[in-house]
């Protein structure tokens, strides 16, 4: 098979981080018969400095005609006094509003072999934890009317989160659907209380719930859920929650993994074609020194053969050379917590995951 992908490089590490993503590909490709023909596009602070935009037209029209998308980082202080219409942000949102990708996937987990990482108790450790968020990804606060005004007190800013119950049941359904290939349990996380659009919220996920009567079902504020993360993420299977809250709680599950650079993630649409990333930002202190964990991006890389191209027997071969490697006990800096740890840079932790790959039965 012939699989045409986009790359999306970005800013700071994310060249690094998807050439090696890439390069993980290839020899995926090469061990199971399979063709990935790779195209690079801007997006971000590269485009604007390039093409005066943060998303150009060939750029999304590239991703439209694309099988799936591996993208890096956008971003960087170089960009920080760019108006709102500019900032390199605003490509991430375009690209997902011109996909229809409505759903992100961020799974966390530990690694047995990383415990010392985690910044949580040993008790709370030796549970385990396996969870996956599932965020709406185009509606919300992040996508609702936005500007400014004169008010009481002079110059106000304003933006304002709205749902509509197509949006809610449909992230809602996904939410279902991954827990029955999981633990069968869903939380969603709102903040009904307070907020209008998460008593809608709230009242249409258990409406879609009665599709699921083998899949539990709870809710639990937003604010409560952010302490039961640190306390007990075992309790955890399924979270689905808005666009703003998942963006937030999934950087925080990221944290009690052991490192940010661990974590992959996969937006999703009605289509096939999806945008796969790592969940960290462009680090552009480090940025082409060989110090990037590409990790992350290199499970990204299996999730889009498993959900977008139905790879699960290559997805898996990754995700297991990768928990290999780590239990060999080779780091890169942020996950280096074992003083007597072979530190490695980004092109050599790339090699060590593509030779467990290849030697693997």
């Amino acid at each position: 098979m012939t699989y045409r992908i986009a790359l999306v490089k970005g800013d700071g590490i994310g060249p690094e981080i998807v050439s090696s993503a890439v390069k993980v590909l290839e020899a995926v490709g090469g061990r199971y018969g399979h063709d990935f023909q790779f195209t690079e596009y801007l997006a971000g602070g590269c485009a604007i400095d390039a093409c005066g935009v943060p998303l150009p037209p060939e750029t999304v029209a590239g991703c439209q005609q694309s099988d799936s998308v591996l993208l890096g980082a956008v971003g960087g202080p170089k960009w920080d006094t760019m108006p709102g219409h500019l900032r390199p942000e605003k490509a991430l949102l375009g690209l997902r509003a011109a996909l229809e990708l409505y759903t992100n996937l961020r799974p966390a987990r530990i690694f047995p072999a990383l415990k010392g990482a985690c910044a949580l108790r040993p008790d709370i450790i030796d549970r385990g934890f396996d969870l996956m968020i599932v965020r709406e990804l185009t509606g919300g606060i992040y996508f609702g009317e936005r500007g400014r005004r004169e008010g009481k007190y002079g110059e106000e800013a304003f933006d304002t989160e709205a749902y509509s119950v197509h949006e809610i049941e449909r992230i809602a359904r996904v939410a279902f659907e991954s827990a029955r290939k999981r633990r069968k349990n869903v939380v969603s996380i709102d903040k009904a209380n307070v907020l209008e659009s998460s008593r809608l919220w709230r009242e249409t996920v258990h409406r879609v719930a009665k599709e699921y009567p083998d899949v539990t079902v709870s809710d639990m504020l937003v604010d409560n859920a952010a302490m039961q993360l640190i306390r007990d993420p075992s309790r955890f299977d399924v979270v689905v929650t808005s666009n703003m809250f998942g963006d937030i709680l999934s950087d925080e599950a990221s944290q009690i993994t052991g490192s940010i650079g661990l974590l992959a993630s996969a937006s999703l649409g009605a289509t096939k074609c999806g945008l796969y990333e790592p969940i960290h930002g462009s680090a552009p202190d480090i940025a082409g020194q060989n110090k990037a964990n590409p990790i992350a991006t290199v499970l990204s890389a299996a999730m889009m053969l498993r959900y977008s191209f139905d790879l699960s027997a290559e997805a898996d071969a990754i995700e297991a050379a990768v928990t290999a490697v780590i239990d060999e006990g080779w780091r890169t800096a942020d996950i280096a917590t074992d003083a007597t740890a072979e530190v490695l840079g980004c092109a050599e932790m790339t090699e060590k995951i593509i030779d467990k790959l290849l030697l693997a039965k």
